[in-house]
């Protein structure tokens, strides 16, 4: 993929960590929608830890995530 990235909109803001998970707290997940994360592109790529996945937009309309 190339290095330049899209910038994330504004209304796609990183939720803040909390100490015990959402189901926990009956506190809802942060929700994102699709074309947020994807945003003009079919797939992007995702860092967690030393970790690389891409999520990508099948031509089903279906979502992938791989590592």
């Amino acid at each position: 993929m190339a290095d330049a990235s899209p910038t994330p909109p504004a209304s796609c803001q990183m939720p803040t960590p909390a100490t015990a998970p959402a189901s926990l707290t009956g506190t809802p997940p942060a929700r994102w929608h699709s074309h947020q994360l994807l945003g003009t592109s079919r797939e992007v790529e995702i860092a967690h830890g030393d970790a690389l996945y891409r999520l990508r937009l099948t031509a089903q309309g279906k979502l992938i995530l791989t590592k």
